[in-house]
């Protein structure tokens, strides 16, 4: 399927598309082409305080809403992606680059978390509470906070929106929404959807440009009460200082380095078709794949030969194209830092089995690099150290359990952590030892809507999914009642 020609283009503000008020723009490209596919607006601190406006002034009457009402129209924004998904497949595709199936993948994926909070919104329950006199009653409720800002990266453009959106607007709150530069399209075409779902003006605003305008006006307006994002930890940590003039909530799904611990016991099919999966799922561009391997002395070889095989066979090129597994990165600066590992791995005395350069596709930009495997991490690499963000999977030998925990949790980071065994009492254990937010244990795929998302330590904080997410979005209020 083809870039559809009719993609939305402009900014969403209080149910209106706008330009930016001087005309300016940001172009996209397809990252497998470098040809221009559309060009949005580039807004800044203006247009975006226009935008808290909308939100602001649609809050009160948006909250007042039952709460059945609105999981109607959230559950009915799901029901439109559904629809459409081959079209926000198509537009995903074009902008991102990850293979098509993919892209179809990730819009159910992310209709499923609307359909999620939408069934959470009339569950949001108050309590009544014993008070210490016969004269009081105690009771407890939850109201939405406010307007909320959402800042979104590239590599699920669609996911990492509906995943913020959905419980916010179902909780009662009302939204500005900046997606990334380099993939504002996905968003857009959400915004269109909203509209036609019925969702009021104001409740979803989306606007595109720059961070420096659009943080501005998000982090200096006091109408502005909770701002969640997904992105990389030094950036978070900017928008931590930030937030502090106005105490500004925040939920924050930070950078990984996610380790795949194989054990001897483990099924050793399953765990090879896992951490295929799980590293080269968007070329390795996403947050929880991933990042580096420890597999246990007695089965290394095998798994070893077993996984670069797997590998090897994983068909590079343009989304579009049939079969493909492994689209381009986003841009130039991935492709260097795919490289530079690799090269580092190399110069330290890795062996590279399976690819270890780039992948030379006639007519399509130098953006596509072969799924790698490294036999050998060291700790001294910088694969071992940092997060490689590409199809590149560096493997350890260990001796015993102890080790490879130790080398799991050697890290400032804590989102996704996964292994494989087939003995309950090794999982258990290893479960509660690694440090992370998300484990997979015997399973690659541990992302689901009604699951509570998030990392500790510099991954961040606050949760995504399930019955807690609507916690991120709602204050508790009680009310001290004396009888007359």
């Amino acid at each position: 399927m083809t870039f559809p020609a009719d993609a939305q283009t402009q900014n969403l503000i209080d149910g209106r598309w706008i330009a930016a008020d001087d005309g300016a723009s940001i172009e996209v490209a397809d990252p497998a082409t470098d040809e221009v596919i559309a060009s949005v607006p580039s807004v800044g601190e203006a247009e975006t305080r226009r935008a808290i406006d909308a939100a602001h002034a649609a809050f009160g009457p948006w909250a007042a809403r039952p709460a059945g009402e609105r999981a109607k129209l959230v559950a009915r924004l799901a029901e439109l992606m559904h629809r459409d998904a081959d079209r926000l497949a198509a537009i995903m595709t074009a902008e991102q680059g990850k293979p098509l199936a993919e892209a179809k993948g990730e819009i159910n994926y992310a209709a499923a978390f609307l359909e999620w909070a939408a069934g959470e919104a009339p569950r949001m329950y108050g309590e009544t509470i014993p008070a210490n006199t016969a004269d009081k009653r105690i009771l407890v409720m939850r109201q939405p906070v406010g307007v909320c800002a959402i800042i979104t990266p590239w590599n699920f453009p669609a996911a990492m929106i509906t995943r913020k959106l959905g419980p916010a607007l179902a909780a009662g709150c009302t939204t500005v929404i900046k997606p990334s530069e380099l993939t504002p399209l996905s968003a857009l075409a959400i915004g269109e959807l909203a509209i036609e779902a019925g969702l009021p003006s104001g409740t979803v605003n989306i606007v595109t440009g720059p961070p420096q305008g659009i943080g501005d006006a998000f982090f200096g307006d006091e109408r502005v009460r909770k701002l969640s994002f997904t992105g990389s930890t030094p950036v978070g940590k900017l928008l931590v200082r930030n937030s502090s003039e106005n105490l500004l909530r925040l939920s924050m799904e930070l950078g990984g380095h996610a380790p795949f611990i194989v054990f001897d016991d483990a099924d050793l099919d399953r765990a090879v078709a896992g951490a295929v999966a799980c590293k080269f799922r968007n070329a390795g561009q996403t947050c929880i794949c991933a990042n580096r391997f420890y597999v246990q002395a007695g089965i290394y070889d095998a798994f070893v030969e077993r996984f670069s095989a797997a590998v090897s066979q994983l068909k590079v090129g343009r989304g579009t194209d049939e079969g493909v597994a492994i689209g381009p990165l986003i841009n130039d600066g991935a492709i260097e830092k795919v490289r530079d590992h690799v090269e580092d791995a190399r110069s330290k005395g890795a062996s590279i089995p399976v690819g270890g350069d780039m992948a030379k596709i006639d007519g399509l930009a130098d953006r596509f690099w072969t799924p790698t495997v490294i036999d050998g991490m060291t700790p001294d690499m910088r694969c071992a150290t940092e997060e490689t963000f590409g199809p590149v999977a560096p493997i350890a030998r260990f001796e015993k359990d102890d080790e490879a925990i130790a080398a799991a949790n050697d890290t400032p980071f804590g989102l996704a952590a996964y292994f494989y065994t087939n003995n309950a009492t090794r999982l258990m254990r290893t479960a509660e030892a690694l440090e992370y937010g998300i484990i997979g244990a015997n399973d690659a795929a541990p992302s689901t809507a009604q699951a509570p998302f998030g990392g500790v330590k510099q991954s961040g904080f606050g949760r995504e999914g399930g019955k807690y997410v609507m916690d991120e979005y709602t204050s508790v209020k009680y009310v001290s009642w004396g009888l007359v």
